[in-house]
Order: C-alpha cells, then structure tokens, then sequence
C-alpha cells in the first residue's frame, strides 16, 4: 500500500514536460507532492537538501538522461555517494526520449534505477509504476 502523500520529484530541463507531468501525476491517486529541478545539478542539491528531515524526501524521481550543467548519469553517479544515508526507499525512474539502448542497458547498470520509462509520461504508465510499488 502507498502513503500518502507521495513525495515526487522530476528531474527534467524541459519546463513543459515537467508541468505536464506534474499534471498527470495529479489526476491519478494517491495523493502526490510534485516537485521539478531544471538539471542534475538542481535535483542532486534539491535531494541533499531533504536529508535533514526524510519525511520530505522523495518517494519517487523521474529522471531525465539529456540535461543542461549535470545530465542524469552524472546525478545518479553523485547519489550514488549519498545513498546509504537515506533512510527510506526511493523509486529512481529514467524518464527519457532516448531510444538507444545503450541508454537503456547503460541505466540498468545502476541499482538504484527501478525502470527506464519512454517519454511521454502518460496515466497509464504512472499507474503501471504505482501498481509496482512498495512504499
């Protein structure tokens, strides 16, 4: 069963993917707390920021490969190095218009992806990833 409220963050530099996503997510039970960083950098500094106080930490990150500053591969190399003071589970997802596969077998290289999601997010992936779920 899922708490709510969820806490989820995307991790994009595309503005308008991030609103539609954040709307998406909220159209579809459990209730969620979205949250957008424009570049790994932003997302690696945002989730740094909630180690303080876990309860605000995210539940869930979409995270975007091609970015601006610090791409995805470089955030989850930096999270990689902060992972084992996080006290709850967290669901990384990359959420990528890449079709390559050396992209998709590059992410499941990392244990701490769950799943590597085709852009455009829609309601029925969201809710297949929340029917995967435990947490």
């Amino acid at each position: 069963m899922i708490k709510e409220p969820l806490h989820i963050l995307i991790i994009d530099d595309d503005e308008i993917n991030n609103f539609i996503a954040a709307k998406l997510i909220d159209k579809i039970p459990p209730q969620a707390k979205v949250n957008t960083c424009l570049n790994g950098q932003e997302g690696i500094n945002y989730v740094k920021s909630k180690l303080t106080n876990q309860d605000e930490f995210p539940d869930i990150i979409f995270l975007d490969i091609n970015m601006p500053l610090m791409n995805g591969w470089d955030f989850l190399e930096e999270y990689e190095l902060i992972k084992d003071s996080i006290k709850k589970k967290v669901v990384i997802n990359m959420l990528s218009s890449s079709v390559y596969n050396d992209d998709i077998s590059k992410a499941e290289t990392f244990t701490t992806v769950n799943k590597f999601i085709s852009k455009p997010l829609t309601v029925e992936k969201i809710k297949d990833l929340y029917q995967t779920l435990e947490i």
